[in-house]
């Protein structure tokens, strides 16, 4: 098993999507962030969700020992709290220097906490900023796929770059991404041999400068991991199992894969010279 050296920047993984201000890590945070960063797992890029957690992230990154960045967004389930008002405060969110990306975006059809209307209201509002502020859109889509695509399709030549974030679609959905030239976040969904196995041949056909990693920790806890963590809690510190599993899927190195991925996560969210 490769081994990250943290002290060297060149072997860092980069985890994509942490939602450090989940309730399970209110006690420990800094504690969580810090691990990572000792296992070679460095910046994390935290997840806004709502208002409340986009300020709560920013908070973190800015106090935060160790590199943090964030997402600044209003996820699908809180779409019905969108409001004109919401654009304003985002748009000043997304001029702070650690906020890296517009999201979570995006549409949700399989809950529907929000309706579909106040859904693609919401998702609509946030693919203007990320045209108008230059950042790219960090996305979720479960049961919605071709409202998603024909909404992106609208607004792909004046965004930046997109990551379809925690893929588990099919290989046409895939495709119908790549073909709009998005990026695409694999987690530890991969590892679960109850629903994620389809996935497995599906990562050979994501072009190297495509694919990012990440945990979407505290959940996806990667089922396969042996011995089992006593808790079921995700940390970004798996990560580095994930990546073990996806290099041997692709029948690549891990070096490579993690080499690859952090350098097209470096370009994606801006992050040269900061990192």
């Amino acid at each position: 098993m490769h081994t990250f050296d943290p002290h060297n920047a060149e072997q860092t993984l980069i985890d994509i999507g942490v939602n450090l201000s989940d309730s399970s890590f209110n006690k420990d945070w800094q504690e969580v962030a810090e691990e990572a960063f000792q296992a070679g797992i460095s910046p994390l890029i935290l997840t806004g969700t709502n208002m409340q957690e986009n300020q709560q992230c920013l908070q973190m990154s800015q106090q935060s020992t160790v590199p943090l960045f964030t997402t600044a967004g209003v996820h699908p389930h809180s779409a019905s709290e969108y409001s004109a008002e919401t654009s304003q405060q985002l748009r000043t969110l997304l001029a702070e220097d650690s906020v890296v990306a517009v999201g979570e975006a995006g549409l949700d059809f399989n809950r529907n906490f929000s309706t579909p209307d106040e859904q693609v209201y919401a998702f609509e509002q946030q693919l203007e900023l990320a045209a108008e502020t230059g950042l790219p859109l960090f996305l979720h889509e479960r049961d919605a796929h071709q409202k998603q695509l024909e909404m992106l399709k609208a607004y792909r030549s004046n965004i930046t770059a997109a990551v379809a974030h925690c893929f588990t679609g099919t290989q046409q959905e895939l495709y119908n991404y790549l073909d709009l030239d998005l990026h695409i976040g694999i987690t530890g969904w991969i590892c679960d041999e109850r629903r994620g196995s389809h996935l497995h041949p599906l990562l050979k056909d994501i072009p190297e400068n495509r694919l990012m990693l990440e945990t979407d920790a505290p959940y996806l806890l990667p089922r396969d991991m042996r011995p089992k963590p006593k808790s079921r809690r995700n940390k970004p510190l798996y990560l580095q199992h994930i990546l073990q599993v996806v290099a041997e899927l692709m029948n690549k190195p891990a070096e490579q894969v993690a080499k690859e991925s952090r350098t097209t996560t470096i370009e994606f969210f801006n992050l040269q010279n900061r990192v």
